[in-house]
C-alpha cells in the first residue's frame, strides 16, 4: 500500500509540472529583429519564462556567459547600442520567486555596427511615361525591420513628407525630386536620408534636333548651330532645353541652340529634351539622335572657262564651283594676279549667277568659295590665264579669204568684159578705117591708071565717075606707097627720080605690083 502512494503521488507532481507549463524552455527575443544594428540603436530584449504568471519570476540577462542584467522583476529591458562593444552572444534567465527553479532560454547574437546608416534610393525609371507611374524603392544595407519615410520637393517648394507611405517600395506619378529615410526602434532610430533622385514627367510633346546652316557635309572649321526644337503645340510654351552630345552642355538652359565650331571631336549623336519653365519636372521624350559627321579635309574649289583668249570688244566667261557632293550654301571670291588679295568686285568684271563672271581683262584668274558666320572659306582654285586676242575679230579673220576670192574674181570677170568691150570697139573701129582707106586706095589707084593730074600734085581723094580701077590694084598697098614716093619726089623737083616716073607705064600691072 505504501509503494501505490509513492506512485500516485508522482503522477501528481509530473501532472501539476506538465499543467503549469514547466516544461516549456524559456524564449528570449529581441526588437527591432535584426541580425545588426548600429550604434544608437535602442534595442529591446524580451525574455518569456511560458510558465506561471509574468510575476512569478526575476528576469536576469548574460552576455557572452556573464552577468550583463541583474535580476528583476521585468521581463522585458531596453539597452542602447553605445559601441561596437555590444555585440555578443546573450541569453535571459528565470528565477522562481517560490522556489529555487530556473530557467535559461535560447542564445541571440547581436552585432553592432560602427557609423550611420545612410538609406538607399533607387529608381525602375526616373521617366514617368505619358499616362504612367515609376516605382521608388528605398532600402538601408545590412539590416532588416526597417520602416521608411519618402519626401517630395522640387526646386521652387520646400521638402515635404509623402504622408501615409512607409513601405520599402512606392509608386509615383509625379514629376520632382524624391528622398526617403529608415525608421525602426522605440525610441525611433533614423538613418541619414537617401540622396536625392529626380522624376520626371513626361509630356508627348516631341522634340527634334535640326541643323543651321543645313548643309549635307560639315567641314572641320566650320561653325554650325543645332536646334532643339518642340513640336505639336511647343511654340505655344515657355521651355527650358537639355542636351547630349560630344559638344554640348547637359544642364538645363533656356536657350534652345547650340553654337560651335566644328572640330574632329565633334562628330557623333546629339539629342535634346525640354521641359516648361513652370514645371521643372516633366519634361518630353529625348529626341532622336542627330548624328554628326565632320569631314577632316578642306575641300578645294575648281574653275573653268569657256575660253581663253579674250575676242575685240568680247569677254570671256569663268565658272567657279565646289564638289558638288558639298556644294550647298558656297559663295564664290575671284581674283586676279597670283598675288592678289582683294577680291573682285562689279568694276572689274560682270557677276552673273552665283559661281559665274564675265571678264575683258587679261591676266591670271582664281577663285574660291566661302559660306557660313564667321565665313569658313576652301582652299583657292588652280590659275586661269586669260589674254588678249589679235584685233581682227574671229568672224572677220575667217570670212576674208572667201570675200577676197569673190570680189578678185569680180574684179577680173570686170575688167575681163571690159577688154572684150573695146576689143569689139576697137576691131570695128578698125575694119571702118581699113575700108575706107581702101576706098581712097581705088581712088588713088584708079587715077594713076587713068592719068588723073591730080595724083601728081597730092594724094585726095579723087572723084571717078567713068571706068573703075581694076579688082586687083585695091588691096596692093605696095602700089600706093610707091605712088606716094614719086609724087613727093616730085615735088622735091628730083630729075632722076622724074625721068623714072615718066618711065612708069600706067597699063603694067606688073609694074605697079612690083
Amino acid at each position: 500500500m505504501g509503494a501505490t502512494l509513492l506512485c500516485e503521488l508522482g503522477l501528481f507532481l509530473l501532472c501539476t509540472l506538465l499543467c503549469s507549463g514547466h516544461a516549456q524552455a524559456a524564449v528570449l527575443t529581441i526588437e527591432p529583429k535584426s541580425s545588426s544594428y548600429f550604434i544608437g540603436e535602442f534595442v529591446t530584449f524580451k525574455c518569456d519564462m511560458n510558465e506561471g504568471r509574468d510575476t512569478d519570476w526575476y528576469y536576469a540577462i548574460n552576455k557572452d556567459g556573464r552577468d550583463f542584467v541583474r535580476y528583476s522583476e521585468y521581463k522585458v529591458y531596453t539597452l542602447e547600442m553605445r559601441s561596437t562593444d555590444r555585440s555578443g552572444k546573450y541569453q535571459c534567465y528565470g528565477s522562481s520567486k517560490w522556489s529555487d527553479y530556473t530557467k535559461n532560454s535560447n542564445t541571440v547574437s547581436v552585432t553592432v555596427l560602427a557609423g550611420k546608416p545612410r538609406a538607399t534610393l533607387t529608381a525602375g525609371t526616373t521617366i514617368i511615361p505619358v499616362g504612367g507611374s515609376v516605382t521608388l524603392t528605398c532600402s538601408v544595407q545590412s539590416s532588416d525591420g526597417w520602416k521608411y519615410e519618402w519626401f517630395r520637393r522640387t526646386q521652387t517648394t520646400s521638402e515635404v513628407q509623402i504622408r501615409d507611405q512607409q513601405n520599402r517600395d512606392i509608386r509615383v506619378s509625379q514629376g520632382g525630386i524624391y528622398s526617403c529615410r529608415g525608421t525602426r526602434g522605440n525610441p525611433v532610430y533614423y538613418t541619414d536620408i537617401s540622396d536625392d533622385v529626380t522624376i520626371e514627367k513626361t509630356f508627348s510633346n516631341k522634340v527634334v534636333v535640326k541643323q543651321q546652316p543645313n548643309w549635307p557635309q560639315i567641314f572641320r572649321g566650320e561653325t554650325i548651330t543645332l536646334t532643339c526644337e518642340v513640336q505639336e503645340g511647343g511654340e505655344t510654351t515657355e521651355w527650358w532645353y537639355e542636351w547630349r552630345g560630344p559638344r554640348t552642355p547637359t544642364q538645363w538652359t533656356h536657350n534652345n541652340d547650340v553654337t560651335f565650331r566644328v572640330s574632329e571631336s565633334s562628330s557623333g549623336d546629339y539629342m535634346c529634351k525640354s521641359r516648361r519653365r513652370d514645371d521643372s519636372y516633366s519634361s518630353t521624350e529625348w529626341s532622336e539622335a542627330f548624328t554628326l559627321s565632320a569631314s577632316t579635309d578642306q575641300p578645294r574649289a575648281q574653275i573653268t572657262s569657256d575660253m581663253r583668249d579674250i575676242p575685240v570688244a568680247g569677254s570671256v566667261t569663268l565658272t567657279c564651283s565646289v564638289n558638288s557632293s558639298s556644294s550647298s550654301g558656297w559663295k564664290y571670291y575671284w581674283y586676279r594676279d597670283e598675288n592678289s588679295s582683294e577680291p573682285l568686285t562689279t568694276q572689274d568684271a560682270v557677276f552673273h549667277s552665283n559661281g559665274q563672271i564675265s571678264v575683258s581683262q587679261e591676266g591670271l584668274y582664281r577663285c574660291r568659295g566661302g559660306r557660313g558666320n564667321p565665313v569658313y572659306y576652301t582652299e583657292d582654285s588652280q590659275s586661269v590665264r586669260i589674254d588678249h586676242r589679235a584685233d581682227v575679230p574671229t568672224a572677220e579673220i575667217s570670212l576674208f579669204p572667201v570675200l577676197m576670192i569673190v570680189g578678185l574674181i569680180s574684179g577680173i570677170t570686170l575688167i575681163f568684159l571690159l577688154l572684150l568691150y573695146c576689143c569689139k570697139k576697137f576691131k570695128g573701129a578698125a575694119n571702118e578705117q581699113t575700108l575706107n582707106r581702101d576706098e581712097d586706095q581705088q581712088q588713088v589707084y584708079s587715077s594713076l591708071l587713068h592719068g588723073d593730074r591730080c595724083v601728081y600734085e597730092t594724094v585726095r581723094r579723087c572723084e571717078n565717075t567713068e571706068n573703075g580701077p581694076a579688082e586687083g590694084d585695091y588691096t596692093n598697098v605696095t602700089s600706093v606707097i610707091q605712088l606716094e614716093v614719086i609724087n613727093r619726089t616730085r615735088q622735091r623737083g628730083d630729075p632722076e627720080e622724074s625721068s623714072d616716073y615718066n618711065n612708069v607705064n600706067p597699063n603694067s600691072a606688073t609694074a605697079l605690083k612690083s
